[in-house]
């Protein structure tokens, strides 16, 4: 499995509150980002997996949508959290 339990709480413990902080928009995007990637990197193998393009499109829009919060409610938290995933060029 891509996505155990140490990999989690290492993602939330690096971008949430703590390891237990699984809910702050910080941590959510950390975790989408990572299987965003995941699932680019599977789709590069396998073309024809529509299902898998459905769920990338699906995770790529609800991590746009918590960027969006981030940027309209405080732009210091927005811009420290692209800056540390690298999400925009």
């Amino acid at each position: 499995m891509y996505l155990d339990k140490a990999k989690k709480e290492e993602i939330f413990g690096k971008f949430g509150k703590g390891t237990t902080d699984t809910g702050s928009p910080e941590a959510q995007i950390a975790l989408f980002s990572y299987r965003i990637s995941h699932l680019t990197e599977h789709l590069k193998k396998n073309h024809k997996d529509h299902v898998t393009a459905r769920s990338l499109t699906m995770l790529v829009g609800k991590r746009r949508k918590l960027l969006k919060y981030l940027y309209t409610n405080d732009i210091n938290r927005y811009r420290a959290i692209v800056k540390a995933l690298g999400l925009r060029k």
